[in-house]
């Protein structure tokens, strides 16, 4: 039994001892670098080049970028695995990286493979290094610069648009960034904007002006429509509902289904032509059937998954297993991308990783001064679940989703430091005179 006023323990391990909290800009800057050397492009090129392991300048820039964040990491701290007891959601979260970026080893496209399986470990030794070093502002901090990130990135966008293909260009976006990852970038940034409009149960962690996040807000959304991307959209609508009911407690339940019924209701009456318009994209019915082809690359996925059922194909595989049959790289559904690369296996641990982290949220989000932070991490977290339905970078390495997944984690552990399970008075000792592990 807990004793009363305390809140439960949430580890499934013996409680592990974080090291000494080690705050700075590392946290901002280093997360940033990494997604966005993995998405922001200044050239196209086709996904047959990406697959035959082919690298030019900013393939190379993006390795380095990656290189440089393990080498500083290392000397900073000390890069390797923990070596102590840990909690289950970082013991998860190791799992899940280290069985992909083993997986590449029978990858049929092994230098693709091995390059992403690298940057995974990386991230993952980035996000253990957030959960056991960085502090709560840290944290907060980063989330505002993702937010004047996606900001700047739409004033790049309608400024300067770079030429677009023929299925795009009806689409914002910016740089050479797919309509479908910009989308990503704005859905994530609408939703950490919105927790900071209404945060006021812990209004110390609202770094700007109300007004600015009402106008970060409003640039957001309307960007987010013009991409034309349905699955981030109804990711982020999701979200919405999951972190205002969870963020303010029961009143924001009842704020929910207050709000959300005169939205719908104004929304179908006003704006139905509209709504259908950006639901249909102006696509035949026998495309919207099939989730534009995406039915049909499922069905290939499953015979692929069939033929190596336990282990799968390996990391990067359903990157170009699908190329020649119907024109798809990936396997636009994270789960059926899991099941393609990384078997059953890879998939149980892929799972296990989702309701650890979820199960954790919803104990943190029971805590009075935690649980706005939980209830904006539980709205990414259901974000990601419901774009993941049609878009696989959840589940795979370098990307804005794959990276914000396991930075979901390193901050859920950092809230668990801040009041779900306190830190022991004993931190372990790194030395005299340095950061690095023992």
């Amino acid at each position: 039994m807990t004793a009363p006023g305390r809140f439960p323990r949430l580890t499934l391990l013996p409680r592990y001892r974080p090291l000494p909290p080690v705050s700075g800009w590392w946290a901002v800057v280093v997360p940033l670098a990494l997604m966005l050397s993995s998405d922001y492009k200044l050239r196209s090129r086709e996904a047959e080049q990406t697959v035959s392991g082919s690298a030019d300048l900013t393939i190379l820039t993006e390795i380095g970028i990656y290189g440089f964040a393990a080498i500083y990491l290392y000397y900073r701290f000390g890069l390797r695995p923990p070596s102590r007891p840990t909690t289950g959601l970082l013991l998860a979260a190791w799992a899940f990286a280290a069985y992909l970026a083993l997986s590449a080893l029978w990858s049929p496209f092994l230098s693709l493979g091995l390059v992403r399986g690298v940057q995974l470990l990386i991230t993952m030794s980035l996000a253990y290094v957030l959960a056991t070093r960085a502090e709560p502002r840290d944290m907060h901090r980063l989330g505002h610069a993702f937010i004047a990130i996606a900001l700047a990135s739409v004033a790049i966008g309608v400024a300067h648009p770079f030429p677009r293909t023929s299925l795009t260009e009806d689409r914002f976006n910016w740089l050479y960034v797919h309509p479908v990852q910009a989308a990503v970038y704005l859905a994530v940034a609408l939703l950490l904007t919105v927790s900071y409009l209404i945060r006021f149960e812990t209004p110390q962690h609202r770094l700007w002006h109300p007004l600015l996040y009402l106008g970060a807000m409003a640039v957001l959304a309307g960007a987010l429509i013009a991409t034309g991307t349905r699955g981030a959209a109804a990711g982020c609508a999701a979200g919405l509902v999951v972190l205002l009911a969870t963020s303010r407690g029961p009143r924001g339940r009842v704020d929910v289904l207050v709000l959300g019924a005169t939205v719908s209701t104004v929304a179908a009456l006003a704006f139905s032509e509209k709504i259908l318009a950006f639901v249909s994209r102006g696509e035949s019915a026998e495309s919207l059937a099939s989730l534009n082809s995406r039915t049909e690359l499922w069905a290939l996925a499953m015979r692929a998954y069939a033929e190596e059922p336990v282990f799968g194909r390996g990391l990067g595989a359903s990157r170009g297993l699908f190329l020649d049959d119907i024109g798809l790289g990936g396997a636009h559904n994270a789960f059926v991308n899991t099941l393609v690369d990384n078997g059953a296996v890879g998939t149980a641990i892929f799972a296990a990783l989702l309701l650890t982290l979820g199960f954790v949220l919803l104990l943190l989000a029971r805590h009075r001064s935690l649980r706005t932070d939980a209830g904006m991490l539980l709205g990414m977290l259901s974000c990601f679940l419901l774009n993941g339905i049609t878009n696989e970078g959840m589940a795979a390495p370098a990307n804005v989703s794959g990276i914000w997944l396991l930075l979901l984690v390193a901050w859920t552990e950092v809230l668990r430091r801040q009041g779900g399970d306190p830190v022991p008075v004993q931190a372990v000792r790194a030395g005299p005179g340095t950061d690095r592990h023992p």
